[in-house]
């Protein structure tokens, strides 16, 4: 799914990122994010393409100054958290700007007859809305799991990807559903 690869900074970040070195998964997540944006735009892509990817540079740049300036803040162990919580609001806040951040992914990979229509539209917000909730949801969990058992790396492993699983599949499968419930040709 093209659209996924704008999360690849956000993978490698919580790969490489542990407790003690998550000065390398900023930089990591940082220097992949740019490498993706600049890729992108010699390809010749809109921004709203990239939401996700130009967030991720942003978001990158703030972590990796605090993990330089700050290798031992507390803040480090709750590193997946701060990921989800930031991906929440990129996503909640292009709801709340009426630009869904899958938008601009979706009409690339879709004819131009269809981008205008409201329909068009409306999936998008939904498919963005449950990127919006599983982010949202495993913030909340990974803060909560981080609090009381730090140590709990299956918890947090099988958090992080339900939370990223589900949407995904949501995402591939929300268009073609209705596509066959309204009977329409693709």
């Amino acid at each position: 799914m093209p659209g996924l690869l704008g999360f690849i900074p956000w993978i490698a970040y919580a790969i490489i990122a542990t407790g003690d070195e998550w000065r390398w998964g900023a930089i990591t997540g940082l220097a992949t994010a740019l490498v993706l944006v600049v890729i992108d735009r010699i390809k010749g892509k809109n921004w709203d393409e990239m939401v996700i990817e130009s967030s991720a540079v942003v978001f990158f740049a703030i972590i990796t100054a605090l993990s330089l300036a700050d290798p031992d803040s507390p803040l480090t162990m709750y590193g997946p958290a701060l990921v989800n919580l930031w991906l929440a609001g990129t996503a909640w806040g292009s709801l709340a700007i009426r630009r869904p951040f899958t938008l601009g992914i979706a009409r690339s990979m879709t004819p131009s007859d269809v981008h205008h229509r409201p329909e068009f539209y409306r999936v998008n917000v939904v498919i963005t809305a449950a990127w919006a909730v599983a982010f949202t949801f495993a913030a909340l969990a990974l803060t909560w799991v981080l609090s009381v058992a730090p140590h709990a790396t299956a918890v947090v492993i099988t958090v992080k990807v339900v939370t990223f699983v589900a949407p995904a599949l949501f995402t591939g499968w929300y268009p073609k559903h209705l596509r066959a419930k309204y009977r329409i040709q693709p």
